[in-house]
């Protein structure tokens, strides 16, 4: 769904408010949506007790063809390690960073029924380090 043009992105910050709502929910402490530097993009940067989760969203309409998680390729985590320690670098912190990768699936796309979308959420998905 995150394909070119403009009602992909729009559906992908539809998906990325949504997680971002889920979050705060679950008592997160949103710092940056969308943090962008020439290193990469993270969608969402968040803090909650000793944690700073740099978390990756991936909407789709279903898991038929392979998971959304699955689109977190090796280059994708790359790109998202470098964005992070960029980050770091301008942002000092005592938390402790983690990488999140949160699927949501909405079979219609913005027109899915509350009911009918699915998060799943996988904490520490990857490591800073590459491992």
């Amino acid at each position: 769904m995150r394909g070119g043009g403009r009602q992909a992105r729009l559906t992908g910050q539809w998906g990325e408010r949504m997680v971002g709502e889920d979050m705060v929910r679950k008592g997160w402490i949103i710092l940056e949506v969308n943090f962008r530097c020439r290193l990469g993009e993270i969608d969402i940067i968040a803090r909650r007790g000793g944690f700073l989760s740099f978390t990756e969203v991936k909407l789709r309409k279903s898991d038929r063809f392979a998971p959304a998680r699955a689109f977190v390729t090796a280059e994708k985590q790359r790109k998202l390690r470098l964005a992070a320690e960029y980050y770091l670098m301008k942002h000092p912190t005592d938390l402790q960073p983690r990488f999140d990768v949160v699927e949501i699936y909405a079979p219609q796309g913005m027109e899915s029924p509350k009911n009918d979308i699915k998060l799943e959420i996988y904490e520490n998905a990857f490591w800073l380090t590459g491992e």
